[in-house]
């Protein structure tokens, strides 16, 4: 443990920061199982779970959780699975 104040403080904003971005990043893995499910049983709302999915993964590269190139091929790879 720190002893300079500012340092407490910075390891107390980085445990916050790290809860977010660590629950964002599970939701946004989530979202995407759910869609993969769907497809794969066929379900009906595959198309609302792609959105879902699509906008979870927008959310995590605006904040810089994942890089914009995963983003992408996350997403093409989404919708490739839609087409079929």
């Amino acid at each position: 443990m720190p002893n300079i104040e500012s340092a407490i403080k910075r390891v107390r904003t980085s445990e916050v920061a790290n809860a977010k971005n660590s629950s964002q990043l599970s939701t946004m893995r989530t979202a995407i199982k759910k869609f993969e499910e769907a497809v794969e049983s066929g379900a009906d709302n595959v198309d609302a779970l792609f959105k879902d999915a699509v906008k979870a993964i927008d959310m995590a590269e605006s904040k810089g959780l994942i890089h914009k190139n995963k983003a992408g091929r996350d997403k093409s790879r989404l919708s490739k699975k839609v087409a079929k």
